[in-house]
C-alpha cells in the first residue's frame, strides 16, 4: 500500500492532490460528478472584499496547449463567501479547504484573511497576490519584494491558519520573491499562477479578449512551472504547492521530485471534470510501477 499522505505545515492531506482555484468552483458542481472527499483538498474560488462580475466577454481563448482566461475575479464578497458558501461546502466536504484570499489594497488581504482564518471549514489560507487579471491589486503585490514582505507580514499578524502565498511567474527571478515570503513569516508558497499571454483574430485583426490579455494556463506552462518550482525550493525551507499544466499521475510526481509537497490541479478540471478524480485513481498505481513506497519521500528527490 502506498503511503500518499503529505503534510502542509500540519495540515495532513491523505493526498497531494488539490483543485486549483478558479477552476473548482465551491466544489458543489464536481461533487455531482464524483464524491470530492476523495481529493487531498481543494482551493476555493477567490474571495474580493466586494462583489465582482469581473471583467466584459469575451474573457477565455483557446490556445495550442493550453487556454487563456481573464475572468477578473468574479466572486460574491468575501463576507457572503464566509458566511454561505464556506457553511454549504460542509454539505459535500469534509475535509478542510484552502481558502484563496485576493484583495486591492493591504488592508482588504487584511479583512479578507480574517474572514477564512474565522470558518472551521478553513484549514489554510491561500494568498493569492499574483492574478494577472485585474487592473489593480493582485500582481502589484507579488513582483516588488517590499511590498511583498510588507503584505504578507501583515496578514501573518492577523491570522492564526497557515498562510501560503501564490506567486506569479511574470518575472524575471522567483528566488528574491520567494525569500521575502519567508522572511515576512509565510509558512508555505504556491507556485506557479499563469504566465501572462494574449491571442489575435487575424480576421477581425482584434484581440480576442475583450481585456486584451490573460493569463495563460494549461499543459504549455509546466515546463515553466518545474523549473520555478525547484528554483523555490532550492532557495526557502517552507513547503511549496505546485501548480502550472499538472494533467497526470506523472505530472504529479514530476512536480513533487521538482520540490513540491501537493499539487493543484487546475486547466485539467475545465477540460475533463473527472480529471482530479483519474489522478487520485492513477498515482499509487504509478507510484507501485517506480517503487515509491512513501510519496513525501519523493519531494525534491530530483538532482
Amino acid at each position: 500500500m502506498v503511503d500518499l499522505s503529505t503534510n502542509l505545515s500540519g495540515l495532513i492531506l491523505t493526498n497531494p492532490i488539490i483543485a486549483a482555484s478558479g477552476t473548482f468552483g465551491f466544489g458543489k458542481e464536481f461533487a455531482s460528478f464524483y464524491d470530492v472527499n476523495i481529493l487531498g483538498s481543494f482551493c476555493t474560488k477567490g474571495m474580493t472584499y466586494l462583489p465582482r462580475l469581473g471583467n466584459p466577454q469575451p474573457r477565455i481563448a483557446e490556445c495550442k496547449a493550453g487556454m487563456l482566461n481573464s475572468i477578473g475575479l468574479t466572486n460574491n464578497g468575501a463576507e457572503h463567501i464566509a458566511r454561505h458558501e464556506f457553511l454549504e461546502i460542509k454539505n459535500y466536504f469534509k475535509k478542510p479547504v484552502i481558502a484563496n484570499v485576493c484583495g486591492f489594497t493591504k488592508e482588504e488581504y487584511i479583512t479578507n484573511a480574517k474572514l477564512a482564518d474565522e470558518s472551521p471549514t478553513v484549514g489554510l489560507i491561500e494568498l493569492n497576490v499574483s492574478c494577472p487579471n485585474v487592473k489593480q491589486g493582485g500582481i502589484g503585490f507579488g513582483t516588488q519584494t517590499n511590498i511583498l514582505f510588507d503584505l504578507v507580514k501583515a496578514v501573518k499578524n492577523a491570522v492564526k491558519k497557515p498562510v501560503y502565498v501564490k506567486l506569479t511567474p511574470n518575472v524575471t527571478d522567483i528566488k528574491p520573491l520567494a525569500l521575502s515570503c519567508e522572511d515576512a513569516g509565510a509558512d508555505g508558497l504556491c507556485l506557479i499562477n499563469t504566465l501572462l499571454g494574449a491571442r489575435i483574430d487575424i480576421k477581425t485583426r482584434k484581440f480576442i479578449l475583450a481585456n486584451k490579455y490573460g493569463g495563460y494556463s494549461g499543459q504549455g506552462i509546466f515546463p515553466v512551472a518545474v523549473r520555478m518550482v525547484n528554483e523555490a525550493f532550492n532557495c526557502v525551507k517552507i513547503p511549496i504547492i505546485g501548480l502550472g499544466g499538472i494533467s497526470s499521475a506523472a505530472d504529479t510526481l514530476e512536480m513533487m521530485m521538482a520540490g513540491a509537497r501537493a499539487v493543484q490541479i487546475g486547466t485539467a478540471n475545465i477540460i475533463d471534470p473527472f480529471a482530479c478524480k483519474k489522478i487520485v485513481e492513477e498515482l499509487p498505481i504509478l507510484c507501485q510501477k517506480l517503487g515509491i513506497n512513501k510519496i513525501s519521500e519523493i519531494i525534491g528527490i530530483a538532482k
